[in-house]
Formats: structure tokens, sequence, C-alpha cells
């Protein structure tokens, strides 16, 4: 395998798409259907979604409604239709779901003191909406736990229907329909859900190019963080970006603090289906970084690169996660990296859906998924990180046809990135793999010399 080496690197321009694809309100009940032939698989008489504004994406993905401010609750038997509990701010929004439903005003998930005069008890609507005693019910949160019995949602939600199906009936986690790694339902999307990820990583990598040719010394945290130029899509995750001692904790929001020359820097841009993130110093070259790190781009850098470059390469439809996993252990496995996470996980509206990807993992990556490398050096010490974020989906030949056909901007940007990533970088791609970001792998370490990047390239 060749060697990573630090040399100029011309990265393309490409066009950020003005209007994302819509996705069309038959794609709510086909995903209604497909959920319902999954209860049925698993017995359950009904499944009742909790969503609040952290953890709106499997309510979100099957309804096209998600939470403001407050909560919401979705009831889903095998037949009726759908019971969408909503407080007061939202009920409007409930109404007008792509997913036809009906929407009950249900109070108790509104702001603390407004009003709740004018809905009825819980148990009266679980009951309306076809919950009875002896029935199996499912409840879907956020995580999926070994345990079915563990449901992370409000004990209220739970000892209410626990209530109602009483002793003969059984309540118990049925999050895993929804993000299992292996075939949860968000685990693969369609075409066009796959363009309307491309559409977001567009706008989180196009932003992080902004911040990386334009971020200078004397730049206040919270003005280098305008750089991303967000539009105002719903975020996946909060902004992240700091620099100076504060960057080694990575997940804090822009302060006020000036940006100095040697800087350590990190940044993170989500929105729902894509996330962005890059790591480096605000220097020129070796010789401005801090004392006793000038092999930083040998020590650190190349090879993680090579890792990474590796990981690329071996993605494809059929590959293990456990495989994936082992080409980052091989590469980064000294204690010096300080690698702890999965390497790489599948992205959806929720920044981290699921991972297939850990030590054993015999899962396999399936045409439809969208996964993100993200691989996170935490070396504690002066040496700080380095760091590619970006999405990628998988497609078999049905699907990039589907894709070429129906969306021929998104596939020629896609074949843009491939080129790039393979004449420029130094990195194939099996024919299965659409890079999403307009910054694919490209890793500039000194920010203050972006046309300086890691490659492979001979």
């Amino acid at each position: 395998m060749a060697s990573a080496r630090l040399a100029p690197v011309e990265l393309p321009m490409l066009a950020r798409p003005d209007v994302a694809p819509e996705l069309p309100a038959t794609i709510h009940r086909s995903r209604m259907e497909r959920l319902r032939a999954r209860m049925e698989a698993r017995r359950l008489d009904h499944v009742v979604i909790y969503a609040d504004r952290e953890h709106s994406a499997n309510l979100a993905w099957l309804t096209g409604f998600d939470p403001r401010f407050e909560e919401a609750i979705l009831v889903v038997g095998l037949s009726a239709r759908p019971v969408l509990l909503a407080g007061n701010e939202c009920i409007g929004l409930a109404r007008a779901a792509p997913l036809p439903v009906d929407a009950v005003l249900f109070q108790e998930l509104s702001l603390p003191s407004q009003p709740r005069d004018r809905s009825r008890p819980l148990r009266e609507i679980l009951a309306d909406a076809g919950l009875r005693s002896g029935q199996a019910v499912g409840i879907v949160g956020w995580k999926a736990p070994a345990d079915r019995s563990w449901i992370e949602s409000p004990a209220y939600v739970v000892e209410t229907i626990r209530g109602i199906t009483g002793s003969g009936g059984t309540v118990e986690s049925a999050t895993d329909l929804f993000i299992d790694a292996a075939d949860g339902l968000r685990a693969t999307s369609e075409a066009v859900q796959i363009a309307a990820f491309e559409h977001a990583s567009c706008e989180t990598s196009t932003g992080v190019r902004n911040l990386l040719f334009g971020v200078r010394p004397g730049l206040r945290e919270r003005e280098a963080v305008q750089l991303l130029g967000w539009s105002g899509a719903p975020l996946s995750c909060h902004l992240m970006l700091t620099a100076g001692p504060r960057a080694r904790f990575g997940l804090l929001s822009p302060g006020d603090r000036l940006i100095v020359r040697g800087d350590p820097l990190t940044v993170a841009f989500g929105i729902w289906g894509a996330l962005t993130c890059r790591a480096g110093f605000v220097v020129e070259d070796a010789a401005g970084l801090p004392d006793g790190i000038a092999d930083y781009v040998d020590r650190l850098v190349a090879p993680y690169f090579e890792a990474i470059a590796e990981w690329y390469g071996a993605l494809h439809i059929g590959q293990t996660g456990g495989t994936l996993q082992g080409i980052i252990d091989r590469h980064l496995g000294d204690p010096f990296f300080g690698i702890f996470l999965n390497a790489g996980h599948q992205l959806h509206l929720d920044e981290w859906l699921n991972s297939p990807i850990r030590q054993g993992s015999e899962i396999e990556l399936a045409s439809g998924m969208v996964l993100q490398a993200d691989v996170i050096p935490a070396t504690g010490g002066p040496y700080f990180t380095t760091n590619i974020e970006d999405g990628i989906a998988l497609a078999d030949a049905s699907l990039r046809a589907e894709l070429a056909r129906d969306h021929p901007e998104l596939w020629a940007r896609v074949t843009r990135r491939r080129a790039f990533m393979a004449d420029a970088l130094g990195i194939e791609l099996h024919p299965d793999v659409l890079p999403l970001s307009n910054i694919p792998a490209f890793l500039p370490p000194f920010l203050l010399r972006p046309d300086l990047a890691m490659t492979m390239a001979a």
C-alpha cells in the first residue's frame, strides 16, 4: 500500500443545489406498510412511538411530522388510521402531517404551565386508539437495548400502557424495528431520501470548505462559525467549533475567544442526513506548530489518512462491519491514537442511527445504507487530533441507475467526487460507493494552507 503524504491538492468546486428533493407523501404510506409487516412478524398488536425535539427521527421518518418545543406520541395499529398525540403548539402541524393520521390534542405534551384543560386522560386516548387488555405493545424510543424490557420512554407512557394491557399483555421495546444496524427500517433509504441526504451533505461540506479556506487568526470563534453559512435547515447536532485549549473537548459550541496562530481547531456541522467534521492546527506549516509536535503529520495525520484510505477502499455491499473495524484497529490500534469508538456508523435524520461497524461484527453492508466515516483520534496530549467525517451512500446497480435517472445533477456530483478521490487522493472506490460530501476525504492538516492536503496518489 502507498504511503500518505502532504501535497498540493486542487479541490473541485461543486455546485450547492438550491432546492432540496421533496419526499412524496406516498413514501410515508409505504413506510407504514413496511412497519406493519414487521409488527405482524413480531406479533405486536400496536406500536407506540415517543418522540421529543432531540429524538424525533423515528417519528419524522414515518409520518413527516416532527415535534417543535414539545413531545409527541404516535399509536400505530395493524390496520386502523394511526393516532398522533400532540400538545398545544404542535397540534396544527400534526393535523397537516404528510402521513394521514387522526391528530389528538394531549396537553400534557405542552410546555410547563400552558393550559391543560381541553384534553382527555392518556389512558382514554390510548383506549380509543385501540389498545386493549392482553395485547402486545412495542414502544419505540431512541435506543434499542439488548433487553427489550428496558424502555427509554417516559414512565407515565410506559405505566399507562402497562395498565391497559394488564398482566395478560406484554409491553416491550420495539426501537430495533427502526434502527437495528442490520435490517432496521431506517437502516436503508430510498433513492429520493438519499438525494435529500446528499443535498444536506452539500450544505454541511460546502460550509466546512468555506471555513477551511476562510479561517484566519484574529477571528472570534463566533465569527468563524458564520463561515459555515447555515441555512436554517434542522440540525442533527449543535454546531461545534472551538480553537485553543477548549478544542480538546471537541463537543463544545463556539465562544467569543479570538483564534490565534498555532491553535488547534475543530469544527462539526450536522443537519438532517449529513455531518461534516474536520480538525487541524491554525498554522501554515510544521514550523508553526506548538513545541514538541513538529512531526504532527508524520506521527498522527499520515497513519490516520492511510487507515481512512484503506477503509474507503474496502467499502462495498456485502462487506462486514467487523472487517472495516479491523482495518482501523490494525492501523491505529496503538494507544497513542486513542481510538475507542466505532470506526464509522449509519447516518440518517439523526447524526448517529446505529453502527454495524465494531469488532467481530458479521453484519453485512446493504444497498441503500448511508454511512459516515467517523474515526476520531483522542491523543489526549499536544498532538490534539485529526479528523475526516463525511457521508457516503451504498447503492447497487439498480439503485445507482435510479439515482442517475431521477437525480442527474446529484449523479454528476457523485461522479466528480469519485474522480477526485481516485485521481487527487489516490483512493479507489468500489462502484457501490457514492460520496455525498463536496470535500470527500479532503484533509488539510495546516489550516492556513488548505491547498496542501493528505494524499495517497503518487
